[in-house]
């Protein structure tokens, strides 16, 4: 009997512990911190450089090409790393998120917050083989997801409309045209040298796709990508790998840049000439693929033109979201009183084991930063009934048991 109740009291003390930390959060100064997009600094000067920084010298060197080629542009994301580390260097940094903290745990959607809506148009140009029009358009979708979760807006939308109209929603930017300017324009690629010289663009690429397998006669198969080139892109490639194979300051790296963002930057030891080149490192399935995808959007031969650009009002809004909050609550409290009406003592420990399982739920999406939404509202409501279908199960089998 005295070890039922020191696990009882053990238990209990753990379920409180756990939904305090829920609500409140753990926050300490400096330390490690979860990845979250600051609020505190603009969005529209919001850039990211994490793949820049947390690379090598090479990256480093890519870092001053960028400069080179786009001086505003640097100004701009100096300007808000700067204002981003002061304000998480003198912050407290999010071990476990409260599940109120939008901005660092738990995210709302775009039907609770509002946000932005853009629609572009694919602008075919004559002569344009419309066979690859399904091809190119995902290539434009996955590029600009891309750019969106590099800037941090992992809750956005990007969904294709009809066959050559794409949408992109992206929520907690209410200002339309800031909006625009946080997504940028569409993709430029270009290959650069580590002195920022352009040897060649995304029009000099005929197609870039995915491989496996040992296309350098390595020790191994691996996965890589297969660069093909038009006429004019072999000579121009050819041109560059001689030039960049022939420097003797240790810089022999062809930056492949996105909007000025390095993307690859393989090395070259000897000039290539030849109408294909393959780009090898250590690549998986889907980082060799999406590498594929990035440099086929850069290549794309029609722009994109704006169709639609307005702001759009939370669809139900934060009252909507508090009266399902309340009805969450009601179904949870319900729920408890028919187990414990119904089963007594075990309806009692499975009410215990339920605030258990919905305290658990909330760290967990706090820590994964969940997209919340209306649905997924409604989702939880119904996973408070699914929870206890099992104790129900058991009970009655127990009674029937015990009326045998």
């Amino acid at each position: 009997m005295k070890k039922s109740v020191t696990s009882f009291i053990a238990v209990m003390l753990i379920i409180i512990f756990f939904g305090v930390t829920a609500v409140t959060g753990v926050y300490i100064p400096g330390g490690w911190t979860m990845p979250f997009r600051n609020t505190a600094t603009s969005d529209t000067s919001a850039t990211d450089t994490s793949d820049t920084s947390s690379t090598d010298n090479s990256a480093d060197k890519a870092d001053n090409t960028a400069d080179s080629t786009d001086a505003s542009a640097d100004t701009s994301a100096d300007s808000a790393s700067t204002d981003s580390a002061d304000t998480t260097d003198s912050g407290l940094k999010a071990i476990i998120p409260s599940v109120l903290d939008t901005d660092n745990g738990i995210r709302l959607g775009l039907d609770l917050v509002g946000g932005s809506r853009i629609v572009y148009e694919a602008e075919i140009p004559d002569g344009y083989d419309t066979n690859n029009l399904s091809d190119d358009m995902n290539s434009v979708q996955k590029v600009i997801r891309q750019r969106l979760t590099d800037k941090g807006f992992t809750e956005a939308t990007v969904s294709l409309s009809g066959e050559n109209r794409v949408t992109v929603e992206i929520p907690q930017i209410t200002n339309p045209e800031e909006a625009v300017q946080t997504l940028g324009t569409t993709a430029q690629l270009t290959f650069l040298d580590a002195d920022g010289k352009e040897w060649l663009s995304g029009s000099d690429i005929k197609k870039a796709s995915y491989g496996y397998g040992n296309p350098t006669n390595g020790m191994s198969d691996q996965h890589y990508v297969e660069v093909q080139f038009t006429s004019e892109g072999q000579k121009k490639f050819a041109e560059a790998t001689g030039a960049v194979a022939a420097r003797t300051d240790g810089t022999n790296i062809l930056y492949i840049m996105m909007d000025n963002q390095i993307i690859s930057y393989p090395s070259v030891s000897e000039k290539i000439d030849n109408d294909s080149c393959v780009i090898t490192g250590n690549f998986t399935r889907d980082s060799a693929t999406e590498l594929a995808n990035l440099i086929n959007a850069g290549q794309i031969p029609f722009s994109l033109k704006q169709v639609e650009l307005r702001s759009v009002g939370p669809q139900l809004g934060a009252d909507a979201m508090s009266s399902s909050l309340k009805a969450g609550l009601i179904g949870l409290v319900l729920v408890m009183l028919f187990m414990i009406i119904m089963y007594r003592i075990p309806g009692v420990v499975s009410c215990f084991a339920l605030c258990f399982y919905m305290v658990i739920e909330a760290l967990l999406f706090s820590l994964i930063r969940v997209n919340l939404s209306l649905p997924g509202i409604a989702g939880i409501i119904l996973s408070i009934g699914m929870a206890v279908d099992a104790n129900v199960i058991i009970f009655e089998r127990i009674k029937e048991e015990m009326a045998a």
